[in-house]
């Protein structure tokens, strides 16, 4: 494919704020999880016991009066997200280029705004007759959509062309970038601006404890005793547009998406749908497995997505390769995992620096070379890979190179 050069690209995790947060804190080893401090108001229970990625600062976001409507944690992500490494100058050069109608935005979520939805019907009003009444001020019918997050960035950035919600799980935010390098191949838009925001809520908490994947302790990804996840939240983008023979930057060199559709919430056995969407991607970039110097595993820490994830892994890669999950920095980030993994994979291409994995400290025997459990290296890259994984099978991997 040609390649989608990246003029500017941000994350804001439990890590702090900006891309030079997330790179600290990867460098030195210190993790952004804590102790479960968020009771969801829809439970009407104590916080559940386990440790999370919380976003300091939330509740005292607050919007412009013009996006007041829109207003909830997981929309004030997004507008924080917005305002670092010079997201809102490269959107504004986009629209000086090309007009706002001719810029996409293409945003991933798995929750959208549903945190306001749950408190709506936790404050329920009843009236005279018995009926519940929402109260007024979240009668708002623009957050209670899963297109809530990409009606609020179009809103806030003023961009009118094609707007897209992704929602395929924890793959949403990977597959945007696949989703505008359609866009813009098709002559749809020349530019576009991709992420994804996830917020903690009740059903994100409850619902993955349903599930039984939510561990006590922080998330050991690839550990012979992984135990599960630990949920987090985050928010991030990036701009991009068509590379030119003078470029020389961060691009986007390949995707590649597969739905092996094998069951609601349990990976394919033989890793299936990862080979295909690891396959895919190098077919697009052009390149070797053995070019990828730096692979971000989807890496959940869940026993079953790990050992299958490993196995497709060493399956396609030469034992050279740097591969190692981030989810103990972050936690597992869902809609938002994609855009944040994608991040750290373009920080270690423009930096050199690869993180291992944390909190982790035996492999799994199903582990092959690839997966690395030590501190970061420093290596130069020529591309990184990040994947995605999402339930029902829906898989995205993406290269990262240079243009």
């Amino acid at each position: 494919m040609p390649p989608l050069a990246i003029r500017a690209y941000t994350a804001t995790t439990a890590l702090g704020r900006g891309r030079e947060a997330q790179a600290t804190a990867l460098r030195e080893r210190r993790s952004g999880l804590r102790r479960n401090d968020f009771a969801a108001l829809a439970a009407g229970e104590a916080p559940l016991d386990c440790w999370i990625g919380r976003v300091d600062g939330l509740e005292h976001v607050q919007l412009p009066a013009d996006l007041a409507p829109w207003d909830s944690r997981n929309n004030r992500l997004a507008w924080l997200a917005l305002q670092h490494d010079g997201v809102e100058a490269a959107i504004a050069a986009m629209i000086n280029r090309y007009g706002a109608a001719r810029v996409a935005v293409v945003v991933g979520t798995s929750t959208s705004s549903i945190g306001a939805s749950e408190e709506a019907y936790a404050r329920l009003e009843r009236g005279t007759d018995g009926t519940g009444q929402i109260p007024v001020d979240l009668a708002r019918p623009l957050v209670h959509t899963p297109h809530s997050l990409g009606d609020f960035v179009r809103a806030a950035t003023g961009l009118q062309g094609p707007c897209v919600t992704v929602a395929t799980a924890c793959s949403s935010s990977a597959k945007v970038f696949a989703q505008a390098a359609r866009l813009i191949g098709a002559g749809l838009a020349d530019a576009a601006l991709v992420g994804g925001v996830d917020t903690l809520c009740g059903s994100v908490l409850f619902g993955f404890n349903a599930l039984q994947l939510v561990a006590a302790e922080p998330c050991r990804p690839f550990d012979a005793e992984r135990s599960g996840l630990s949920l987090g939240e985050a928010g991030g983008f990036a701009v991009l547009e068509r590379a030119t023979t003078d470029d020389n930057g961060l691009c986007l060199r390949g995707y590649g998406e597969s739905s092996d559709a094998h069951h609601m919430s349990t990976p394919h056995p033989d890793g299936l749908g990862a080979r295909l969407a690891m396959r895919d991607a190098l077919a697009r970039a052009g390149i070797a497995a053995a070019e990828v110097g730096y692979l971000n595993l989807h890496g959940t820490a869940t026993p079953a997505n790990d050992a299958v994830e490993a196995a497709a892994v060493a399956a396609l890669f030469p034992d050279t390769l740097h591969a190692g999950s981030t989810k103990g920095w972050t936690g597992h980030t869902l809609g938002a995992a994609g855009i944040v993994e994608s991040v750290i994979a373009l920080l270690a291409l423009e930096h050199g620096e690869l993180p291992g994995t944390l909190h982790s400290a035996r492999a799994d025997p199903a582990c092959g070379p690839q997966i690395r459990f030590d501190n970061a290296q420093a290596r130069g890259l020529r591309y990184a890979m990040n994947n995605s994984f999402g339930f029902g099978g829906n898989n995205c991997s993406l290269v990262f190179g240079r243009a």
